[in-house]
């Protein structure tokens, strides 16, 4: 077995020696080898392709110099004395010379490769080993672009995207070398020749000079959507995504660090991104045309809330609980709460991170849709959403009919998020209720500077040892919030009339803070916390 790490790899080379190979591009669990290997500075994605390599004790390598962390890798690797290694150089010029010097590289590798296996290289399995060109659907497809794209992003793409083709074209995935027609008389030189333009005529990666064809992919009117992979620091792609927001597609940047421990908030992040694009629907039983009442729960990282409203849109119930260690219990013990008997209701809508956890939903709907709808009910005029709940922060932007038009959420880092703000307020011993106005009667103007809710904790420690008055370290710490929303919000397509959500919106020091940065009045309704749930319970009734 040989593995590779790059769509312009000769794995049919490798065929014709009899040798399997596999593309490494696993997420990993975490970088605790690769990080005694590498520099901490270096790509993610090359830190988890040594951590796939080691893990999987690949001994045989088969690198492209795509990139220079792709060269890290490679000289890792045969710092530890892979059993065979090689890099072949990949020309960024497609055409001419280019092809040349690559068919050159192709044929020192068949000799080198022959001299370290002792195999002779076969002709025959070499043109035997190509697959049948993949085309372009002819119907409506979702392309996914840029760099690495992971196994969970595929996996929730499938998932979130119902009857429509998934045409994954990033720079490894999207292999697609067309069969050689070849002459009987046709030498090694010739036939290399020939096959180096057929690596070639692949959708270019960023690094190549001609990259025409991707931009065609963007721009076919089939194409409903694009998602926008990028490796963290990855230049090449960073350039491609700020010349694609001008597309009139809906697109979708998903940054990724190329771990697998943030699943559900991208699961939300596609889901939402499903939803503006198409009301894809989830329904998993028939409705009960007796009931009287739609309910929306609305289950969150550290509270589950339920709103109940009848068919006038009035509301009947509002609930909240904590969520506990599970979703489903968290959202039943909401519902026994509500004293609403299963009969007189009609309907059933889970949103929330623990929505598809919760069995006795009709439907679930992600809260980016929901608070959508509930923040056009509670505000008409609505255009820019802000919510900030305890796992995550959101900036919504919606159209005059309340449809999402764009959305912009925080990493998987806490800071600038409601647990964020609980784990200080811990720290200061103060009660939550007292942590949302002490912060107003500030003297000192502090300023936290570490965005990290772990860092952000030692520099409190600090202050307070520095005899800071709690008043100031609150106001600090409303700041370093309103900091985080501002880079969202300055993202956000609508900058308008804006409504905040979630139960931050309680906290009159970060409303303070961010009316300040934001330089804009902001709409807080009663009872915010509720708005996911209201949303929900509406999209009830909808459906």
């Amino acid at each position: 077995m040989i593995g590779y790490n790059c769509k312009y790899a000769p794995v049919e080379i490798l065929a014709g020696f009899a040798e399997k190979s596999i593309l490494i591009n696993s997420e990993a669990e975490n970088f605790d080898y690769s990080s005694g290997k590498m520099h901490a500075n270096m790509c993610s994605h090359a830190k988890a392709m040594l951590e796939e390599i080691h893990r999987d004790k690949i001994k045989q390598l088969l690198f492209m110099n795509c990139c220079d962390s792709a060269r890290r890798v490679f000289d890792a690797v045969n710092y530890e004395n892979a059993e065979f290694s090689y890099c072949i150089d990949l020309p960024s010029c497609d055409t001419g010379c280019g092809v040349v010097k690559f068919k050159d590289d192709l044929i020192k590798f068949i000799s080198d490769y022959e001299l370290y296996s002792g195999k002779k290289f076969d002709v025959d399995l070499f043109l035997s080993s190509f697959d049948s060109n993949k085309e372009v659907p002819k119907g409506k497809f979702v392309a996914i672009l840029g760099a690495r794209s992971s196994k969970s992003l595929i996996d929730v793409c499938s998932k979130c995207f119902n009857g429509i083709d998934i045409i994954d074209m990033t720079c490894a995935n999207s292999r697609n070398v067309s069969p050689l027609e070849v002459e009987d008389n046709d030498t090694l030189d010739a036939i290399m020749l020939k096959y180096a333009k057929a690596l070639f005529s692949q959708t270019p990666c960023m690094r190549m000079q001609n990259i025409r064809q991707r931009e065609q992919l963007a721009e076919n009117e089939n194409c409903v959507g694009i998602i926008y992979s990028t490796v963290k620091f990855c230049d090449y792609y960073d350039f491609e995504y700020s010349k694609l927001k001008n597309v009139k597609t809906p697109i979708i940047r998903v940054e990724t660090d190329f771990t697998n421990q943030s699943y559900g908030q991208l699961l939300t992040r596609i889901e939402g991104f499903a939803e503006t694009i198409s009301q894809f629907s989830n329904v998993k039983k028939d409705r009960n045309m007796s009931g009287k009442y739609y309910v929306g729960i609305d289950s969150g990282s550290t509270s589950t809330e339920l709103v109940a409203v009848d068919r006038d849109k009035n509301i009947v119930k509002r609930v909240m609980v904590r969520t506990g260690a599970n979703a489903a219990s968290g959202a039943k013990k909401a519902l026994e709460k509500s004293q609403l008997k299963r009969e007189d209701i009609a309907f059933i809508v889970a949103t929330g991170y623990g929505r598809k956890n919760i069995d006795f939903a009709d439907d679930n709907i992600t809260e980016i849709t929901c608070h959508a709808k509930g923040a056009k009910h509670l505000y008409n005029d609505v255009r820019t959403i802000i919510d900030i709940g305890g796992q995550d922060s959101k900036v919504i932007s919606v159209d005059e009919n309340g449809n999402v038009t764009g959305f912009v959420m925080n990493d998987k880092c806490a800071a600038g998020t409601g647990r964020f703000l609980e784990n200080m307020a811990k720290v200061l011993e103060l009660e939550m209720k007292d942590m949302a106005t002490v912060g107003l009667n500030y003297k000192n103007d502090l300023t936290i500077s570490s965005m990290c809710t772990v860092f952000a904790e030692s520099e409190v420690v600090s202050l307070i040892a520095e005899n800071h008055s709690v008043a100031d370290i609150v106001h600090g710490l409303n700041k370093s919030v309103g900091t985080k929303i501002k880079t969202m919000y300055s993202n956000a397509k609508d900058k308008s009339r804006v409504m905040m959500t979630g139960g931050v919106a309680n906290n009159a020091g970060v409303v303070s803070e961010l009316k300040k940065q934001l330089d804009t009045d902001i709409f807080i309704p009663d009872c915010p916390e509720f708005c996911g749930a209201l949303g929900a319970a509406l999209a009830g009734l909808e459906r």
